[in-house]
């Protein structure tokens, strides 16, 4: 064997280790990378069936299919303070109970947790921000209006 092609094929194998694992990821781990707080995949799909039953799917797409639960994760990971972001956690701990049940009793769940709640607060407060600002609800629901606007020459000046 030559040199070369030793050290070629060397080269080779070094990098489809490196490959190779760098593409296996962990499959426990949420889908996004966040600083602070540690979402688990359960605990995404978690929050993906509780903003699901407060925006479900109609005529319009829902808050899963829209992404929403990952826009509340990083929300709360970026703009939440440390005792929110754990009460939120503990939160999400708590409703692990209704993980995998019916959407009607995930809002049954939701409702008995009441305004107060400040994890439920924290999620409906996300989910609706989340929304109201995607891309869907951008270009299909809201109607924008060039600058300067219409003029509407007929308004009453009073004296």
């Amino acid at each position: 064997m030559k040199r070369r092609s030793a050290i070629k094929q060397l080269f080779i194998l070094a990098g489809g280790i490196a490959i190779a694992t760098s593409c296996t990821g962990d499959r426990k781990k949420s889908s996004i990378a966040l600083s602070k707080v540690d979402f688990s995949k359960a605990d995404e799909d978690l929050l993906g069936e509780l903003v699901e039953s407060i925006i479900p799917e109609t005529d319009s797409p829902g808050a899963k299919a829209l992404n929403l639960h990952l826009f509340v994760m990083k929300m709360v990971d970026d703009c939440h303070s440390l005792e929110d972001q754990t009460v939120f956690v503990e939160g999400l701990k708590k409703a692990k109970s209704v993980k995998g049940k019916s959407p009607q009793e995930i809002q049954q769940y939701l409702s008995s947790l009441g305004n107060e709640d400040k994890f439920f607060s924290i999620l409906k407060r996300r989910t609706i921000m989340g929304y109201q600002n995607s891309e869907y609800v951008m270009k299909n629901k809201i109607i924008y209006e060039l600058v300067p606007g219409r003029y509407d020459g007929a308004v009453k000046v009073s004296s």
